[in-house]
């Protein structure tokens, strides 16, 4: 009976003692820290849109690892990989009892070692702590297998295989391996691919591809593939196909092995380190770029940088952009990344520049939104100070009164900047940030006037997203480069469809300084409109514009603002577009009818033949233009006027003076002070209405004299050390061609001088209260201010 007792205590003293040690094995694998090098950073990858890599970095520790998980391998492979390395891997805790014993068994019947029982989970903690082959290693790397199974899933286990393990020299990881080894990713492998890759990591050092190892090499993967043929885990052909064993053998045996490794993909390189920077938290980058078209935009770009680098232009970037999706198909930093004199690595379409006169499409839709102009309308095309800011166009010439749609083709910059005025700078920016600009400063008052013709800085890509906007109606989605796998967001409306549609109407008119020379013999991709961008000095080069499905933007300047005087966006950027659009399609495709027919928020109004303005009884000639509904511009024509003449003498009468007269009405053209002022100055004069008979009074209501000049909210600047009588400032006003106007200047009389004249005054320091009151005492006043500049 002692004998029994000492048998069961020894026996409890023994369970107590394993379950002593099973819990502390348990304890310690869950307290000691999982090998370091596992979470050791993997190469950030670039994708295109169908998932191939477009670009791959090394990873921090000079390793080729790309980061992969068993879903993105061929299933062929990872059966080919278990029934190879570890049949039971998914079920063994980390180390296999049954491959112990068996390899336990071989070895000693055969007096040497001739058989392991590694498992993939002993395999991959030797790949990541490499320890020499003894006993002791073999405990460590028992244990480290345990602690991975017990805080791994074998999914991850087996992902961690799929990344670490060895392909020769510096390349690790079945993905790697495959895109240095055939060119491909690991998704779709072939037979003699599959016995490759488990060939070389049993012997990388020797097996790697070369041509010392490619005898070594060849023979490894016959033989790896003999063996999967006869445990049935090599592909035999598509799913239910019966090719015979031997003659996949044959077709593995006839496979060249590869000598050499092949480069890594470094495609798109500005896309690719800008991206990296903007989000480091991502180690794969799924984009939306189309591999095609990058490649394509990407030759056009180089093919052009040889002839402009001649003439002074040596950076260049271009965007486009599918508008269904709002996808960025291709993206160009510059014409070579590698090219360190001129700034090659800096990627330009996330670098802000002046568009030059690339937004008066978006100010000409917001004047049409707002009823504020109609592009039949006439506006004044004439010299106009504001302050020290004097915007010309870009010949130097004026041209007085022009259609407003003719101005938008023409590129003309007074009338639009006369358009900002009455629009307002801060709803004009308010609009660039609601279409996706972030470049725009936010302080207020920061821009003026100039915004209109290119006094700001915006980048390609925010460029690109108006563009976007004017092609769809007016409505401006979030711009897409990554797949980040969120649905997108509600696009914002900028502007209405009627008032996309007239601009867009505008800027595929052909009769254009911007239309290309050798488009007029080719002719232009199908359904296009455009429109160029020159910033002030030479020193960007802009074109932006849309086909039937897709958006593009070309920038050329240079990034140190060296100018040029090639760099003019007719010439240097226009040509590089309509290629890009071209290159895009598609060709031969019939204008749909949406651009044909005006949307639906556009109606036919009369208004006057000759001013596009609402017709008054004066106009004679009237025709129907499209205006949008809500938003009919309601001035009616200031340029017609009736006036009850003397048939004798041809001068004008009024009520009180027509009796013993033979009086009839006629209609005269008046036309703004402005436009008769600028042609005085040239010398030219245009006919006036007649002058009030002796002893009559002109009759009709009149309207108060309206200052143009200054500025309203002006802030004049004195240039120290210069006279004062040198920085004369120019007094001018709006009124009807035949009224005196007098000035004064703080109370005190300046002069009296017709309405198309100006009065010079000469500035002090302070603020002064300037007044022009007419012949009937109508007035207007205004407040400017005079600093001195520091």
């Amino acid at each position: 009976m002692s004998r029994i007792r000492r048998i069961v205590r020894r026996l409890v003293l023994v369970t107590v003692g394993l379950l002593v040690l099973a819990g502390a094995g348990v304890w310690a694998a869950w307290w000691v820290p999982l090998p370091s090098r596992l979470s050791a950073p993997a190469s950030v990858v670039m994708e295109y849109r169908d998932g191939t890599p477009a670009h791959v970095f090394l990873a921090p520790d000079e390793r080729w690892r790309i980061p992969t998980s068993p879903e993105r391998v061929d299933p062929a492979y990872l059966r080919a990989l278990v029934a190879l390395e570890d049949k039971r891997f998914f079920h063994h805790p980390g180390v296999d009892p049954l491959a112990v014993l068996r390899a336990a068994a071989r070895n000693v019947t055969r007096g040497r070692r001739v058989s392991g029982a590694s498992t993939l989970t002993m395999q991959l903690v030797r790949v990541l702590e490499p320890r020499p082959r003894t006993f002791t290693s073999k405990l460590i790397e028992s244990f480290r297998a345990v602690q991975l199974e017990m805080r791994l899933t074998k999914q991850e286990v087996l992902a961690a295989y799929l990344q670490f393990v060895p392909y020769g020299r510096n390349v690790e990881g079945v993905e790697a391996a495959a895109l240095a080894y055939f060119g491909h990713t690991a998704s779709h492998l072939s037979p003699a691919e599959i016995s490759t890759l488990l060939a070389v990591p049993q012997n990388p050092n020797r097996r790697f591809p070369s041509t010392e190892n490619a005898a070594r090499l060849t023979a490894a993967r016959n033989g790896v593939a003999q063996r999967l043929l006869d445990e049935e885990a090599l592909p035999r052909g598509p799913e239910g196909a019966t090719v015979p064993p031997e003659a996949v053998l044959a077709e593995v045996h006839a496979t060249p092995v590869p000598v050499a490794l092949r480069p890594f993909p470094r495609e798109a390189p500005h896309v690719a380190v800008w991206l990296r920077t903007q989000h480091p938290e991502l180690m794969r980058l799924r984009t939306t770029l189309d591999a095609g078209t990058q490649r394509m935009v990407e030759r056009l770009m180089r093919d052009a940088s040889s002839g402009l680098a001649s003439r002074g232009i040596h950076n260049g970037t271009a965007v486009v952009v599918e508008r269904e999706r709002a996808e960025v198909l291709a993206l160009v930093g510059n014409f070579d990344f590698f090219d360190l004199e001129h700034g090659g690595q800096i990627a330009g379409f996330a670098t802000p520049r002046s568009p030059g006169s690339a937004l008066k499409p978006l100010l000409y839709a917001m004047g049409i939104d707002l009823g504020l102009v109609g592009p039949e309308q006439l506006v004044a095309d004439v010299p106009t100070a504001y302050g020290g800011y004097a915007p010309r166009n870009f010949d130097g010439r004026f041209q007085g009164l022009v259609r407003l749609e003719y101005a938008l083709s023409q590129s003309l910059n007074m009338p639009f900047v006369r358009l900002l005025e009455r629009v307002g700078v801060e709803r004009f920016l308010g609009t660039l940030r609601a279409a996706g600009v972030t470049s725009l400063e936010t302080d207020p008052g920061y821009y003026g006037l100039s915004a209109a013709v290119g006094g700001i800085e915006l980048t390609p890509l925010e460029l690109a997203g108006v563009y976007v906007a004017l092609a769809g109606d007016g409505h401006a989605p979030t711009l897409r480069l990554l797949e980040d796998g969120r649905p997108a967001g509600t696009p914002t409306e900028v502007m209405s469809p009627g008032a996309a549609w007239l601009t867009r109407r505008a800027l595929s008119l052909r009769d254009r300084p911007d239309f290309p020379e050798r488009r007029r013999l080719t002719g232009l991709p199908a359904r296009v409109h455009w429109k160029t961008g020159t910033s002030f000095g030479h020193r960007d080069a802009w074109a932006a514009g849309s086909g039937p499905r897709h958006t593009a933007v070309v920038w050329l300047g240079n990034f140190d603002h060296t100018p040029s005087v090639h760099l003019v966006g007719a010439d240097a950027a226009g040509p590089l577009l309509f290629d890009i659009l071209e290159g895009v399609g598609p060709r031969g495709k019939a204008v749909p009818d949406e651009e044909v027919e005006p949307p639906g928020d556009l109606m036919r109004v009369e208004v006057c033949a000759y001013s596009g303005h609402l017709p008054t009884d004066a106009c004679a000639q009237r025709k129907t233009v499209l205006a949008r509904r809500s938003a009919v511009p309601t001035g009616r024509c200031p340029y017609h006027q009736k006036v009850e003449v003397d048939v004798a003498t041809g001068l004008a009468v009024g009520p009180t003076c027509r009796a013993g007269r033979k009086t009839e009405e006629r209609v005269f053209l008046t036309w703004p002070a402005t436009i008769r002022r600028w042609l005085e100055e040239q010398h030219r004069r245009l006919p006036e209405p007649p002058s009030a008979a002796p002893g009559c009074e002109p009759g009709g209501a009149r309207a108060a004299p309206t200052i143009v000049s200054p500025a309203d909210g002006q802030v004049a600047m004195l240039i120290p050390g210069v006279p004062a009588e040198q920085q004369e400032m120019p007094l001018e006003a709006e009124a009807s061609h035949e009224r005196a106007l007098t000035w004064f200047v703080d109370g005190a009389l300046l002069g009296t001088a017709r309405a198309d004249e100006r009065v010079w005054w000469t500035p002090s320091v302070g603020a002064h209260e300037i007044l022009v009151t007419d012949d009937r005492g109508l007035t207007a006043k205004r407040t400017l201010v005079v600093r001195e500049r520091r």
